[in-house]
């Protein structure tokens, strides 16, 4: 029977390629000059060090530049709030969101059943599997999911006849 998963994945190793480029062009650039502007990468939470708010933000800038360069989708990256470390430095957590969550995955169900496409939705962990009769029916599909859920990056993979 046809089928084909629902996934949110993020390649870790473009992560990390892109946070070395941010601190590559953060340490060369003048207006960071003599500032303590970085961010370091624990798996898939990122931390942004700055001097100030305003720095923080830019090298937030330079860190979203850099992933959308290398095809990662900045929807997926969840803020913290700003903390104060020590005097005026500040850092803030970024959190890259990987696997479809519950809420997210019950909606996309929903939508699925909603449409009245003859195909069978179910939750497998952090993925969503979609089964069909037919592969037109799941092509249908995968154009109904991308249309009513925009506000996260999916992909969808293993589709087979």
């Amino acid at each position: 029977m046809p089928s084909f998963d629902i996934v949110s994945e993020v390649d870790k190793q473009e992560v990390k390629n892109a946070v070395e480029q941010t601190n590559k062009e953060v340490s060369t650039r003048f207006d960071f000059k003599g500032s303590d502007a970085r961010v370091e990468q624990a798996e898939y939470a990122l931390t942004v060090f700055a001097d100030d708010e305003f720095k923080l933000d830019q090298v937030q800038e330079v860190l979203n530049s850099k992933l959308i360069k290398r095809s990662i989708d900045i929807k997926c990256l969840d803020f913290d709030k700003i903390e104060k470390v020590t005097g005026n430095k500040v850092k803030r957590t970024v959190t890259v969101k990987t696997g479809v969550e519950i809420e997210l995955a019950k909606k996309i169900v929903k939508e699925i059943k909603d449409s009245k496409l003859k195909v069978q939705a179910s939750i497998q962990g952090d993925t969503v599997r979609v089964t069909g009769a037919k592969r037109d029916l799941l092509q249908e599909t995968i154009a109904l999911v991308r249309k009513k859920i925009a506000d996260f990056p999916l992909q969808f993979q293993n589709f087979r006849d």
